[in-house]
């Protein structure tokens, strides 16, 4: 395979949104469903954990793929958010198997992020974008507005930007990094458009913090639940403003001017209103309820997201929200360390009492949970302690015992520790999700969970 990941700009792409949009959006979706819960074929039967990952990675980075997608049933539309938060370690070096594996990622990656920058030239900003033949693309928000679309635009662009910076024996990251680098001078207008946007739509809440969603939902990673005044939807928010001033996108003085307030105090008000009981609270819409009824694990944010950890009040609030969590046994799979989204089910649609209930409730999330246990050990570096890494290597450990168990990194498990499963929904393998999975090993154990030769 040749090791030159160049790739044209597809000037002839297109991009649509509107009622007339979301309606084939929506067939469009239907049919991929419908296709998975009839035509899929059972799994294959490896199970040593080494094979599984080959099989994974050859998969998820097949040369035959025009976007880096999941591997689920919704997986032949695309969301931009992914790149922030499942799969944000696609080219970490410890994570590839050979040269090959490499140049295969860094195109597949180029590629993708590409045409999200293409969709934001077009101002299509949206939840979803749907294939529809022939260069066409149908640009759809299933719910509400999103909160997190730039937010995984930036992550993608992050990754090809400091490919380099890693020591890698593999010419396709220094490549990756340089294409990352044309496509940032190229589309860096475009984004610090969609930005500032973005930071207009801010609105106060009770004479407060400045809040994306204060009148309406917006969505995020788990974005069905259809809720206002959420923390994950306003902590990515904030994250995209920081990653756009980190990447020379914005200049803060405007965002300052469309805020009101710099970035620091804009933070440390979202602190006060979600955490003015001690803990993080999941949203602040909705009827009171006790303490872990109050909390959700997505607020474990993205990778070198919201938390830093540089304040002790900061790390105060996460290890009270994480110590909520670790000891509700409502929030975990029985004998295990798969901790569930919620400990209380959310409010449900009619499609998901079909399709997919307890989808962002009463169910595992494998990726949810290595991001816990990274930021655990965030918690840990800042504050020079052990407090949490048993925990954090037992989710992980649990976690690669279900990808052997299963046949492959699901991306739901069910609330019985088993494959998650509906009528509409007969449980995925999360393919790109895995490399994140070692990249997490790795910082937990000190040593990798596999090596390879090349």
């Amino acid at each position: 395979m040749s090791s030159d990941i160049s790739l044209p700009s597809h000037r002839g792409n297109r991009f649509y949104q509107g009622g007339a949009a979301t309606f084939v959006a929506n067939a469009l979706q239907a049919v991929n469903f419908l296709g998975d819960r009839f035509l899929r074929k059972s799994h294959h039967s490896l199970s040593a954990i080494e094979d599984l990952y080959r099989h994974s990675m050859d998969s998820a980075f097949s040369v035959t793929e025009a976007f880096l997608v999941t591997g689920a049933p919704h997986a032949s539309a695309y969301y931009p958010r992914d790149f922030a938060w499942f799969y944000p370690d696609v080219l970490d070096p410890e994570t590839i198997m050979d040269s090959q594996d490499a140049v295969r990622r860094a195109r597949l990656l180029e590629k993708s992020v590409r045409l999200l920058l293409e969709a934001v030239r077009a101002d299509v900003v949206t939840t979803t974008i749907v294939p529809a033949g022939r260069g066409r693309y149908l640009g759809v928000n299933y719910f509400s507005r999103p909160s997190d679309t730039l937010l995984g635009i930036l992550a993608g662009l992050q990754q090809m930007t400091s490919a380099e910076e890693r020591a890698s024996s593999h010419l396709a990251m220094s490549q990756c990094a340089h294409a990352g680098r044309l496509l940032l001078a190229e589309y860096g207008g475009d984004l610090k458009r969609a930005i500032l946007k973005l930071a207009s739509e801010l609105e106060p809440y009770d004479g407060g913090a400045m809040l994306c969603d204060a009148r309406a939902p917006r969505s995020a990673a788990t974005d069905t639940r259809a809720e206002r005044r959420r923390f994950v939807t306003n902590a990515c928010v904030y994250t995209t403003f920081v990653w756009g001033l980190q990447l020379g996108i914005v200049d803060e003085n405007e965002l300052k001017r469309l805020l009101g307030r710099d970035l620091a105090q804009y933070k440390k008000e979202l602190f006060h209103v979600f955490g003015k009981d001690g803990y993080i609270r999941h949203s602040l819409d909705g009827p009171a309820g006790s303490p872990v009824s109050s909390v959700a694990l997505d607020f474990v944010s993205v990778h070198r997201g919201f938390w830093d950890m540089n304040d002790a009040s900061e790390r105060a609030l996460f290890a009270a929200t994480t110590d909520l969590v670790i000891a509700e046994p409502r929030f975990r799979i029985p004998s295990t360390f798969h901790f569930l989204v919620s400990a209380d089910n959310p409010r449900n649609k009619m499609i998901h009492k079909i399709a997919a209930p307890a989808y962002q409730g009463r169910s595992s999330w494998p990726t949810f949970n290595v991001e816990f246990a990274d930021r655990m050990l965030d918690f840990d570096e800042a504050s020079g302690s052990d407090t949490y890494r048993t925990c954090a290597q037992g989710i992980l450990k649990d976690i690669r015992t279900a990808t052997e168990v299963h046949g492959g990194y699901q991306e739901l498990i069910s609330e019985q520790g088993l494959k998650y499963r509906t009528w509409a929904y007969k449980g995925a393998v999360a393919h790109s999700w895995f490399p994140r999975f070692l990249s997490v090993w790795r910082r937990a154990y000190g040593t990798p969970l596999l090596q390879w030769n090349d």
